[in-house]
């Protein structure tokens, strides 16, 4: 945690712009990705290892990354296999949905994790205007799934696995990134990416993917934008979670598709309804009024001594009650 209140506000305001851009552009690299190489393993493993190993290079000369600790590695092996359910369940609904089939489904998911955020991380429950706000969401995915124009079976399958897997990915990474202390925020983007990227070689070549690769200029420079976003999405995500509740972190992530729509409509041909479309701005629009619940009492005393404990053994023991 910061001191200072102007800096911590900057920090999440970073976080949560840098998140934004990244989660808006990498939704659609991602689908032009697996469109011109429909290889979903192959391509998630280029992102995952070369984020890894870009980290990995970076840290031997000018950035600070944790190395490889027993410890660590056991906490971040959950994380690396949640992360990667989530993101492959991901890409395998981009490959036989539209775009705003999940936008829209990943839209109704904070109403669940507010709850979860109560039970597991110490928050309070949405007041009601952020109640309302959360009901909206649902509401919204709902119309949308109604008017949905390209229904098919085997997406919303995949999408029922995503849906079930995120929810784990929202609370328990949130867990991790506040009670295992790492040395900076490259060290929790090197062990996700690293432990993440070792079981895709065995799906990879189980697949075949590889093999049947045919490979192209718009294939490989798709790919190769996908990578690109994929370091600096690990990056500010990690970031924006250490930062902001699980459900806060979930609505920001909803909010930013917008720009992932509006690009996806004038060149993409599989697009929604136009009362899809309004269905999904009104999914956005609650996203915008909703407000992050605040800790419960008991625990914001409990952090709050906590860092007092902290700063007063980091200014040489004791708690110093002049600079409160």
């Amino acid at each position: 945690m910061l001191k200072d209140p102007k800096a911590q506000k900057w920090k999440v305001a970073v976080a949560i712009v840098g998140y934004m851009l990244c989660s808006s552009l990498m939704l659609l690299s991602n689908k032009l990705a697996i469109h011109f190489l429909p290889a979903p393993s192959f391509v998630l493993f280029c992102q995952l290892s070369l984020t890894a190993f870009g980290v990995w290079i970076s840290g031997l000369c000018c950035i600070e990354v944790d190395s490889l600790e027993q410890n660590k590695v056991r906490s971040y092996s959950l994380v690396a296999v949640i992360f990667l359910s989530t993101i492959f369940a991901n890409i395998k609904i981009l490959q036989y949905s539209n775009v705003e089939t999940f936008i829209v489904f990943r839209a109704s998911t904070p109403l669940l994790i507010s709850v979860m955020d109560w039970i597991f991380l110490g928050r309070q429950l949405p007041g009601m205007k952020s109640f309302l706000c959360l009901v909206g969401l649902l509401f919204g995915a709902s119309i949308y799934i109604m008017s949905d124009n390209a229904y098919e079976v085997r997406g919303y399958m995949w999408v029922g696995l995503w849906y079930a897997v995120f929810t784990v990915d929202q609370i328990y990474i949130k867990h991790v990134c506040d009670f295992v202390k790492m040395r900076s925020n490259w060290g929790r983007v090197y062990y996700t990416n690293l432990l993440a990227s070792l079981p895709l070689v065995f799906m990879v070549y189980g697949s075949n993917e590889f093999e049947t690769l045919e490979w192209t200029f718009n294939g490989v420079a798709m790919l190769s934008l996908s990578c690109i976003l994929g370091v600096a999405m690990s990056y500010f995500s990690f970031l924006a979670r250490s930062l902001i509740s699980a459900t806060y972190f979930t609505i920001v992530g909803n909010v930013c598709k917008l720009l992932t729509v509006i690009l996806n409509q004038l060149i993409w041909d599989l697009h929604a309804s136009r009362t899809g479309v309004m269905s999904l701005l009104f999914c956005l629009l609650c996203a915008y009024f909703y407000e992050q619940a605040p800790l419960r009492k008991e625990i914001r005393t409990a952090d709050e001594t906590e860092e007092e404990v902290f700063f007063g053994n980091v200014n040489g023991g004791g708690t110093d009650n002049a600079g409160k």
